[in-house]
């Protein structure tokens, strides 16, 4: 029995300073895809994830937060809705999940460390230049842009301390040739980016330890050093199937890996630095390292630290996971940036999964059910002409010719396009260019809603005796074209897919990845069942609204519940205090000020005889009559101002806090016990 093919693709390890956005899904649910394919044509997968757990900013974010820094990534990466939860929300089918914090990675990336050194390829210094705290990297001054970090385009500090290098120079010739002579790193315009960028100028060494925090894997022959950033997190690929440790088993069986896939933002890192460190341990590098492009929101990258990100979790819930991992697929070039916009999946979903796949799932077993009872007669299925034009089809990839005369040329091209359909869609995938691969199936479901208005069935069904077997082949055709397109949206929307299978009928043996080149698996006598709508229309405008509350709502939910301002630093000497004079006085009226929604009006009894008028910006949180009769604090002298064109002489004492983003007042309101005049003290 010949062994199976073995595929191992990984994404980056995320980094978990704070929940993951639509980026990350993006890159996690095309590697998914490309994994479900795989597993598709017969291949044993390895698909690996995870997180990137250490730095000098969980180190920060966890000290803010008032936790551990392992408690600080735990709440990120297994808490409610975190890395994990949003992954299996998005049917991620990853075969690993490795945590940078784990054992046995921890004690592997120390012995890796250790052998790096040994072999004179990491040696002590002391670095000192530009540190950029987001991106947890080392610049020198030509490299900055305009004094900024030139990934991020954010303020970088002076840093300078001891810290052990890795000879990334050493091998800057190495790496130019792999970059330049093979195919090792995609899209190709990446490659002029790395070595233009990079390589040319002059390849410095990498600063690979630090000093000055502690959240790090430590040096075990340097008490102090912490390993830094990229040989700990690039190391995953390996550690993750069993490179120095015996957690796992898997490092012969699937290294070298077949694919990174990675943002653009490092393929520096994927493919200078970790080449590099995997020549310097003389073990194979990988076969491809792939760039994909990032989203955008309005016109710009979308960050954690800006706060400009979409929440997947919103996104899936509103319009289900497989309509949003289509949309990511369908919509963008992979390896080139895309506008992300909640329109555009709206539209995207309206127009391909709601009329093209889902009308014409809808429309065809609904005919079936109508004219057939659910189950197409005996003998419906394709003649001998149309089986030997399929097959023609699907090895030259041609179509549109008509079988014999007198047959119908649309049968012959629905046949051939959709015959040939597997073998377009394979370039495609092979090429990482899901959207294309989507575009042939999608020109195939197009084909067959025409085929179903050129063949007119409500038409034919006048007269079933006389048309009843050429409208039973029409139904089969129908739903043979159905079948095929299914099986290949299986890695895209496998929920779905699997429904349309189901619902016409496809049996385990013809929705395997043979047949989706194999014109006329359906049997003849094929019985469907009507399902629900897999993907009704979405009404825009409701929809958007529904977005932003949500939005807004989630944003909210994210903000502290308590926020109090900081104590003043500056001090008061006590005879400066005593001149304030802080008065108990009583609600005689309280009444609106015209034209303002913030303002009302006071009058009060301050214990003088005279009613004191004071004007407050409370109206947010208070009704004037519920305040009639109460005994508040106020400043009595301070000097009158003018508010609104009235005359407010003196304050009324609030206490002031932030509850979950909204600023909240509250008066003080004393002890009616307390008479008009009564000097606080």
């Amino acid at each position: 029995m010949e062994a199976k093919k073995r595929f191992y693709i990984t994404t980056p390890i995320y980094y978990p300073s704070d929940k993951l956005h639509i980026g990350h899904t993006y890159c996690t649910v095309a590697t998914d895809a490309m994994a479900r394919y795989k597993r598709l044509t017969g291949c044993e997968v390895m698909f690996l994830t995870g997180t990137d757990e250490h730095g000098q900013k969980i180190e920060d974010k966890a000290r803010e937060a008032g936790v551990t820094p392992h408690q600080y990534v735990d709440n990120i990466v297994t808490g409610p809705r975190g890395v994990l939860d949003l992954w299996k929300l998005m049917n991620i089918s990853n075969d690993r999940f490795i945590r940078t914090t784990d054992g046995y990675h921890v004690s592997a990336i120390q012995k890796i460390f250790k052998k790096m050194y040994d072999n004179g390829d990491i040696y002590k210094g002391t670095y000192k230049g530009k540190y950029c705290k987001p991106c947890e990297s080392f610049w020198t001054e030509s490299q900055l842009a305009d004094g900024k970090c030139p990934d991020c385009g954010r303020e970088v500090t002076d840093a300078e301390e001891e810290a052990y290098f890795f000879k990334l120079s050493k091998y800057a010739d190495k790496v130019q040739r792999l970059l330049e002579d093979t195919d090792f790193l995609e899209p190709r315009s990446r490659v002029n980016e790395m070595v233009n960028n990079f390589i040319k100028p002059g390849l410095e060494d990498l600063c690979v330890s630090r000093t000055s925090f502690t959240w790090g894997i430590p040096v075990d022959f340097d008490p102090g050093h912490v390993v830094y950033v990229w040989v700990d997190a690039l190391s995953n690929y390996i550690t993750a199937l069993g490179y120095d440790n015996d957690q796992y088993n898997d490092y012969e069986k699937f290294w070298p890996a077949d694919v990174h896939f990675v943002g653009k933002e490092i393929v520096r890192f994927h493919s200078i630095i970790w080449p590099a460190m995997l020549m310097s341990l003389g073990e194979p590098l990988p076969k491809k390292v792939f760039g994909h492009g990032w989203l955008l929101l309005d016109g710009g990258k979308m960050s954690k630290s800006k706060g400009n990100v979409v929440d997947p979790y919103i996104l899936a819930e509103m319009f289900g996971v497989d309509a949003l991992r289509f949309f990511l697929l369908r919509t963008f070039p992979f390896g080139s940036d895309g506008n992300f916009s909640n329109e555009a999946l709206i539209q995207t979903i309206n127009v391909d999964l709601a009329n093209d796949l889902g009308n014409l799932l809808s429309r065809t077993v609904s005919m079936v059910g109508k004219y057939f009872g659910g189950q197409l007669p005996d003998g419906c299925g394709p003649s001998e002409e149309e089986l030997r034009l399929a097959e023609c089809c699907a090895q030259s990839n041609c179509f549109g010719v008509a079988v014999k005369p007198g047959d119908t040329a649309c049968d012959a091209e629905l046949i051939g396009l959709a015959a040939g359909l597997r073998s377009r869609y394979e370039d495609a995938m092979e090429q990482f260019a899901f959207q294309n691969g989507l575009s042939e199936i999608f020109k195939v479901i197009d084909r067959a809603n025409k085929y179903i208005d050129e063949n007119a069935p409500w038409v034919l069904a006048k007269d079933m005796e006389a048309n009843g077997p050429r409208l039973a082949h029409v139904m089969y055709n129908l739903l043979e074209t159905l079948r095929i397109c299914a099986i290949l949206l299986t890695p895209f929307i496998p929920t779905s897919a699997a429904e349309v299978l189901r619902q016409i009928g496809a049996c385990e043996q013809c929705s395997t990845w043979d047949s989706a080149a194999a014109w006329g698996s359906l049997s003849g006598t094929v019985t469907v069942q009507r399902g629900d709508n897999l993907f009704p229309r979405v009404d825009a405008d409701k929809a958007l609204k529904e977005l932003e509350a949500a939005a807004g709502a989630a944003k909210k939910a994210a903000l502290p519940d308590l926020e109090i301002e900081p104590q003043l630093e500056e001090k008061v000497d006590f005879d400066t205090f005593c001149k304030s004079d802080f008065r108990a006085v009583k609600v005689k009226d309280c009444q609106p000020v015209k034209k303002s929604e913030k303002l009302l009006r006071f009058t009060l009894d301050d214990g003088t005889g005279t009613d004191r008028q004071i004007l407050s910006g409370i109206a947010k949180w208070y009704k004037p009559e519920d305040l009639i009769g109460k005994t508040l604090m106020a400043i009595v002298n301070l000097p009158p101002r003018k508010m609104m064109g009235q005359e407010s002489c003196g304050m009324l004492i609030s206490a002031v806090h932030t509850e979950k983003g909204e600023e909240c007042l509250n008066l003080l309101i004393l002890d009616g016990k307390i008479p008009a005049g009564a000097k606080m003290c």
